[in-house]
């Protein structure tokens, strides 16, 4: 391969990007000279055990190394009217993919931080303890906090419907849904075999995503009663592990959710 030029690509918050022009196409890379152990190479792996189901287009991998990851390039364009729906029929053909147990056969990140996933039966104990404990672990919460954390543990089994695990992104922001020729495109994966309205609910976090996702969603894989209730109490572990990778107001947000369940 030979590079032909290469131009600076924004969004990213951890690591630095770029789309190389080469003599055999376009190619993404991104990079970081400090990266943790591994990141990359887990990272091209949720890829592909994303892009195995066959529901949702992924990236294809070219090259990952402790250092960099090389991706297919993919051109973004424009959403129409019907990208929304089929951004929702296609993550609920996604979580329809199920194994025996929450988690996965390997630990990953989320962002720069590690995310434990320990398989369990059930998925309040692994809300718990791989999402929400490993989280407070990690970051500079008050003694205060931490009690009222422990309030809510008690009530979760009463506030999460059982379902059976799902094969979920794991980091579904709007920043990772891309389309091009109003095609579905995902990126940055942080997976595993969660509790589906993860990945519901974090497409509510920095909003962006129309009423008609979330109906299309639910007419291909209907949701439990009430799972819009349950947006915040979701995004209880995305808020902390922005907590503790960019600090700023998040752990304020966090504190309210809980507030309003104990």
């Amino acid at each position: 391969m030979r590079i032909i030029s290469s131009h600076p690509l924004s969004g990213g918050c951890i690591n630095s990007a770029l789309k190389i022009n080469a003599n055999c196409g376009p190619f993404f890379v991104k990079w970081n000279d400090n990266a943790v152990a591994q990141m990359f190479q887990k990272e091209a792996k949720g890829l592909q055990l994303l892009r195995n189901t066959n529901t949702i287009r992924l990236p294809k991998t070219i090259n990952a190394s402790n250092h960099f990851l090389l991706l297919e390039y993919i051109e973004s364009t424009n959403k129409s009217t019907i990208f929304w729906e089929s951004f929702g029929r296609g993550l609920a053909a996604l979580h329809q993919n199920t194994a025996a147990t929450f988690g996965l056969d390997h630990d990953n990140y989320i962002g720069s931080l590690p995310q434990c996933n320990t398989p369990m039966n059930s998925w309040t104990e692994f809300f718990i303890h791989n999402r929400l404990v490993a989280q407070l672990n990690i970051g500079d919460c008050a003694a205060e906090i931490r009690k009222k954390f422990d309030a809510l543990f008690s009530k979760l089994p009463s506030l999460l419907p059982a379902e059976s695990p799902a094969l979920i992104h794991g980091d579904l922001w709007s920043g990772n849904v891309l389309c091009t020729h109003d095609k579905v495109v995902l990126i940055d994966p942080a997976v595993y075999y969660g509790h589906r309205e993860m990945d519901l609910a974090m497409t509510a976090l920095f909003g962006g995503v129309p009423k008609r996702f979330y109906d299309a969603y639910n007419e291909y894989y209907p949701l439990e009663k009430g799972w819009g209730k349950r947006t915040d109490l979701c995004n209880v572990y995305p808020l902390l592990v922005h907590h503790n990778l960019f600090g700023g107001n998040y752990l304020n947000q966090v504190n309210a959710i809980i507030n309003s369940y104990i």
